[in-house]
């Protein structure tokens, strides 16, 4: 190689990396409204997933830069103190409660992490009552809702919320009928200059991350891409079915009588999936022949999916449990530090803004 064309690779390569750091420094400015309102390094939320989400995820999310949130799910408010306990001795960074609004015992719950100076509470499950978000505003937290439409994201705009987060139903887990990109091209331009909004739903790379940042999101939230953090506690075998996953795998549950109603979640196929449908059937039949009241039938098809996510996620079984994952699954290639998947996201996020530069 002759010297002049060394000089040239070298221009070429300081020129690449000046690029570069203008698309992280770009990249910082999208994301300070959501990382100051987080109080972390990067806007980049972690999801609320029952079983998942716990002390050990939530924490390396927040050391890593990111924003942990524990699922609370159905736990009792004494288990609830007792893991955002466990969650400050691993952590010094911020992380928020999700808690399920239809949850008997909300209100405790409420004063559990008021008492414990939880700094965010996500409230989810639901709409949540006005009281509820006046209690959690007036105990020093901040308040996030999901907004699934934009008339509910301005209900909660009004209802005092702090931030919104709205999540398309390529997510998993339970899903609304609406998609990721149709719901931010319906509300960022409504809602986001008037307070921080977070994107969810199908996102599994940087450069999503950055073209949601570029039309007003204040950051994002993920779930199905950190389940294979080396820190999460989920069973070797759910890791492996997020691994051998494409996004086509993830399915949602589906309804076949309007009399028994079932709230659309996004699992991966496998025997209970199937069995969901045929068990349906068989439900439905007894209603016809007069062996079971509309009551009783309608609480047997939501008692079919109870433990069955914990089945899966804890004791592995990934046939007869519910393997819940959004359609970004098939962008979880292997397990690896909470750390180096953020790195990851927010290096690819700088990169396609770089590009955009460029061009």
């Amino acid at each position: 190689m002759t010297h002049s064309a060394s000089q040239q690779n070298n221009d070429a390569d300081l020129t690449n990396s000046k690029i570069l750091e203008q698309g992280h420094q770009k990249l910082d400015r999208l994301m300070t409204r959501g990382a100051e309102f987080l109080n972390c390094r990067y806007a980049i939320m972690g999801g609320a997933m029952s079983w998942v989400s716990e002390r050990h995820l939530v924490s390396a999310l927040s050391n890593a830069g990111g924003f942990g949130v524990l699922a609370c799910g159905a736990m009792s408010p004494a288990l609830l103190d007792e893991e955002i306990t466990a969650t400050k001795q691993l952590t010094q960074q911020s992380f928020g409660v999700n808690l399920i609004t239809m949850h008997p015992e909300l209100d405790q719950l409420i004063d559990v992490c008021l008492n414990q100076k939880v700094s965010h509470v996500v409230l989810a499950g639901g709409l949540p009552t006005t009281a509820a978000i006046e209690k959690l505003k007036k105990g020093g937290a901040k308040v996030i809702c999901f907004a699934p439409a934009l008339i509910l994201g301005r209900k909660l705009l009004r209802a005092g919320v702090d931030a919104l987060v709205i999540e398309g139903m390529e997510a998993g887990g339970h899903i609304g009928p609406v998609t990721t990109t149709v719901l931010a091209q319906e509300i960022l331009p409504a809602l986001a200059e008037k307070l921080p909004i977070f994107v969810a739903g199908g996102i599994g790379r940087g450069e999503s991350i950055a073209a949601f940042l570029e039309m007003g999101a204040a950051g994002v939230q993920l779930g199905t891409r950190f389940v294979c953090a080396t820190e999460c506690i989920a069973h070797p075998k759910f890791k492996q079915a997020f691994i051998r996953a494409a996004a086509r795998d993830a399915v949602t549950s589906v309804q076949i009588d309007p009399r028994l109603p079932v709230i659309p979640v996004r699992a991966l196929k496998n025997a209970t999936t199937e069995n969901f449908i045929a068990k349906q059937r068989e439900v439905a039949k007894a209603l016809d022949d007069g062996e079971l009241a509309l009551p009783d039938a309608q609480l047997m098809i939501e008692h079919y999916w109870a433990g069955s996510l914990r089945r899966a996620v804890i004791d592995g079984d990934i046939e007869n449990g519910s393997v819940m994952a959004g359609q970004s699954v098939g962008m979880v290639k292997q397990e690896e530090p909470a750390q180096v998947i953020i790195e990851n996201l927010v290096e690819e996020a700088a990169i396609a803004l770089a590009k955009r530069n460029v061009i």
